[in-house]
């Protein structure tokens, strides 16, 4: 402690009953006092230093007099050093504005005093309320807002530099870490053995809050982190550790070690990644999105070598089954491969034989479990995990129970657990340490470039894996407090995403974020990026860091979750990148509205309300289950508007005519307590109805749909369910597997439920349906519904190759219609509600029939021409399980455009609708 420095600041003050420091006696009698405080009584975090001179405390925190106060050692320790009297003043209109979540706090004004109160982030602060002498509250100090202040507010500081990270330059390395918290910092240097090789200390930049080194550039690989020494606020005291760099663009396997990459350099790049280039797009409305998982796309694929089943590799196989049939959508019009996280995850082991896999046998899994587990006691140790699960009876439970433990060690999660947001994952790699992985990651974009197909990226912003001093915590180690979203009173990390929240928010957070999508684009030439929960970012970064893409790739699109929950829920913190707040901007949200009209219920439904929600995909209303003797004739009219909307792209004020002969706007439609429609343009809207979330959407349907329905019929709705997505306005977007009946045997979520359940056969023999009850800690509730559900459908919810291969066909059909004509890529709200119009409405529609038309001068002459094939395209959708005759005038000029479909035709004044069925035709 400075006994200098407290006496000054403490002497004009009272605290805790004493007017100065005069011996150390009276130090220590402070010390006891706060001690004692602590050990009786709640101590939060609530009080907030937002500004340079600004702190915000909750009123309900007792005390007439309020002193800011520093813990070099920790509070807990109890021995303060500097001491600074805090004054009230009235709550700053732009604090309040900019936090909302604070607005009812008090502010105090921080008193003058001579000391750079910058160095004050170095230790544990508190604010200590008292009065007549007596301590009544301690809380310690949030102050990431305070840091963007101090280091992010002016013109050329923290987040203004453009080269944090490890940097090539001629002759040099430079390195560069934000951590203005850190007392110290060196960096630690290791050759390519991961061998200590040096030790750097860090220069500290008191301005940006940055420390830097030079080193000399050297030949071989090298592997480097950085070693703080910082105070941390999880263990109460002083730390000194190696972390990696949260800037890191090559790791070492499992995320050990950063290591240092010149992206231009050749050989981080596969032949031709120069000179190749990305296919164009027009407008984001051109794009038909396929979401796919690298694991899944051939991890038990056997005309996939088994070295590269499941990897970046399998890419380069051009004649094995997932390439062929991915060819063949590109081949239809699918134009957008989008990819779930491929960045560096925390949840899989790295390095070869590390991870369980399938196709090794059950003593070599056991082995590396390392604790026992019921399916090790089996005979023959010598099967396969595959040969094992094959073995088990479909209906029990059985399958499940080995998946669930061997599921924290295999080879498969989706990959939403980041840990750095930069680097390509290792565990899809031939090889995870070093440049390897890069190379691997640029050949499989490249790959998907000569295809035709642009390259969409899951990315996960809102959350890091870890933070704390836990093992492969990265930005909570470097800046403790700073990039995790806190709650405002107690200063636990918020979880509402699943995780470690991240404050995107917070101006370094934001900054890592843009720089690293920048990054991707300009340096792996992304095409897109699908956000992961975007709902918990700003509006305002999303707007920024789209600026930022697009400087470098000007038809690059965003697209994400805009779903409106959590801590920052309406608004609360900030104004969210949520759906309706960004409409018009032509940022995508995902559409809950169409996929719960197709769908039926909600994605949080259990056991026989599962059932008992059927959607217009699965026979609401014209087509009731068992469990729907009375179905609602209002909530089935209803979907059917949300359902027209979608097909407008959800637009707010897209006019309907509803089953009164009422005219409404989208807006109008209710959606549970939300309007249905949001959106001002038809790039604001992803359509879909199955996506890696949730049951597929052939698990969906089976859980809904009637069990005496064939299995013909169950591929008609399949289809069709689809064609919403496909012939609807706004942007499609599907599911890998769903054009194939995919199942993952009623799996609600299957993230890290391995290639037994997530298995998609792209040889067209199984859809994976019926392979074992669902893993128990998901869907154990569900099991009894599932077993009677598949023994009373009879055998009638089991696809046969010759059906999944018709599915595929008849999707790929659609995606071929779809692309036919720019009538169904409107790109303006504009052109949307001029040209598309919906028949068979009103109080005389009949039921279980959607009929859309899409004009191009037949009803409206003074419309722009956009496709010289045509006046108009109808589109007629019949859910019912009849066939429909609808009258249409007219209608003898109209033909079929799928031409496969059977038992369709025209004459003078009536179509000829099958059940189950779409129906494309067009007018000359």
């Amino acid at each position: 402690m400075s006994l200098k420095r407290f006496k000054y600041l403490l002497a004009p003050i009272m605290l805790a009953g004493f007017t100065a420091c005069q011996s150390d006696q009276s130090v220590n009698t402070i010390q006891s006092r706060i001690v004692d405080f602590i050990e009786a009584n709640q101590v939060d975090s609530a009080a907030h230093w937002v500004r340079k001179e600004i702190v915000l405390i909750p009123s309900s925190v007792a005390g007439d007099k309020f002193r800011l106060v520093e813990f070099p050692n920790g509070l807990e320790q109890g021995m303060p050093d500097t001491v600074i009297n805090l004054s009230p003043l009235v709550m700053p209109k732009n604090i309040a504005e900019s936090l909302p979540h604070l607005r009812g706090f008090n502010a105090y004004q921080i008193d003058p005093n001579p000391i750079d109160t910058r160095s004050l982030f170095r230790s544990q602060l508190a604010v200590i309320g008292f009065s007549d002498g007596h301590i009544n509250s301690i809380n310690r100090v949030q102050f990431p807002h305070a840091l963007d202040d101090f280091y992010t507010s002016g013109e050329n500081d923290a987040d203004e530099v453009d080269d944090l990270g490890a940097n090539v330059s001629t002759d040099h390395i430079n390195f560069k870490v934000w951590a203005p918290t850190a007392r110290d910092m060196s960096l630690e240097v290791y050759n390519s053995d991961l061998l200590p090789m040096d030790s750097f200390k860090m220069a500290y930049d008191a301005d940006s809050g940055i420390w830097s080194a030079k080193t000399t550039k050297s030949d071989a690989l090298t592997y480097y982190r950085y070693k703080p020494t910082i105070f941390h606020p999880e263990s109460g005291q002083i730390e000194t550790y190696e972390v990696t760099d949260p800037y890191s663009l090559c790791l070492s396997a499992n995320s050990a070690f950063s290591c240092v990459v010149d992206l231009n350099a050749p050989d981080t790049k596969p032949e031709g990644w120069d000179s190749h280039t990305s296919p164009s797009l027009a407008a984001p409305e051109e794009q038909i999105i396929y979401e796919a998982h690298i694991g899944d796309f051939s991890g038990r694929d056997a005309s996939t070598p088994k070295q590269d089943r499941g990897k970046y590799n399998a890419f380069q196989h051009s004649g094995s089954a997932p390439m062929r049939h991915l060819a063949e959508l590109a081949e239809a019009g699918l134009n957008t491969f989008h990819i779930l996280p491929a960045y560096d995850i925390g949840t899989v082991l790295e390095n070869p034989g590390e991870p369980i896999v399938l196709t090794e046998t059950i003593k070599t899994a056991c082995t590396k479990l390392g604790e026992p587990a019921g399916f090790c006691q089996t005979d023959n140790n010598d099967r396969t995990l595959i040969e094992l699960l094959s073995s088990f009876d479909p209906l029990s439970g059985d399958a499940q129970a080995v998946i669930e433990a061997i599921n924290e060690a295999d080879d498969f999660n989706w990959g939403y657990d980041p840990v750095h947001y930069t680097v390509p994952e290792g565990s899809y790699a031939s090889d995870a340490n070093g440049l390897t992985r890069i190379v691997e990651f640029r050949q499989m974009v490249q790959t998907l470039h000569e295809m035709d197909l642009r390259v969409v990226m899951d990315v996960v912003y809102n959350h890091a894996y870890k933070s704390g001093m836990e093992h492969l915590s990265v930005l909570d180690k470097l800046v403790p407090g700073y990039y995790h979203r806190r709650h405002p009173i107690t200063g636990a990390i918020e979880q509402s995403t699943c995780c470690e929240n991240t404050a995107t928010e917070h101006a370094m957070m934001g900054k890592l974020m843009t720089d690293s999508l920048v990054a991707w684009a300009r340096d792996y030439k992304i095409d897109g990026f699908r956000f992961d929960l975007m709902g918990h970012q700003p509006r305002d970064l999303m707007l920024k860091a789209r600026d930022a893409v697009q400087e470098i790739d000007p038809d690059n699109y965003f697209y994400g979750e805009g779903w409106n929950f959590g801590e920052v829920a309406n608004n609360a913190q900030f104004r969210q990148a949520t759906q309706t707040e960004l409409a018009g901007t032509s940022i995508g949200t995902f559409t809950d509205r169409m996929r719960d009209a197709v769908r039926g219920g909600r994605f949080n439904h259990q056991a026989d309300d599962l059932r008992r929600a059927q959607g217009i995909g699965n026979g609401q209303f014209v087509s009731p289950n068992n469990l729907n003797p009375d179905p609602a004739r209002d909530d089935y009219e209803n979907n059917l508007d949300i359902l027209r909307l979608g097909l407008v792209g959800n637009l707010a004020d897209f006019e309907l005519i509803q089953k009164d002969g009422t005219t409404v706007t989208g807006k109008d439609i209710p959606y549970g307590d939300a309007p249905a429609g949001y959106a001002q343009d038809p790039a604001d809207t992803i359509n879909y109805v199955s996506k890696h979330d949730n049951q597929t959407l052939w698990d969906n349907h089976q859980y809904r749909l009637p069990y005496d329905f064939s299995i013909e019929d169950r591929v008609k709705l399949q289809v069709q369910s689809l064609s919403y997505v496909l012939l609807g306005q706004g942007i499609p977007f599907m599911h890998m597997g769903s054009e194939t009946l995919r199942s993952k045997s009623y799996l609600r979520d299957s993230y890290n439920f391995g290639h037994w359940f997530n298995h998609v056969d792209f040889t067209y023999q199984s859809n994976n349906y019926n392979v074992g009850l669902p893993p128990a800690i998901k869907d154990k509730v569900n099991w009894p519904i599932i077993q009677n559900i598949i023994a009373a459908n009879e055998g009638r919810d089991t696809p046969s190759p010759e059906h999944i291969k018709s599915a595929k066909n008849q999707v790929m059909d659609l995606i071929r219609i779809r692309n036919s004509s720019p009538l169904f890529r409107l790109q303006t709200a504009e052109d949307i509600k001029a040209r598309v119009r919906f028949l068979n409405t009103g109080p005389d529609q009949i039921d279980g029939l959607i009929v859309m038309s899409i004009d191009d001068g037949y009803w409206d002459q003074n419309l722009e021409d956009l496709d010289e094939s045509y006046s108009e395209i109808l589109v007629a959708f019949n859910h019912s399980p009849k066939n429909i005759t609808y009258n249409l005038e007219g209608a003898s000029a109209l033909y079929p455009l799928n031409l496969s479909l059977p038992n369709t035709y025209v004459s003078e004044q009536e179509l000829n609708l099958p059940a189950f069925t779409t129906v494309v035709l067009a007018r000359r």
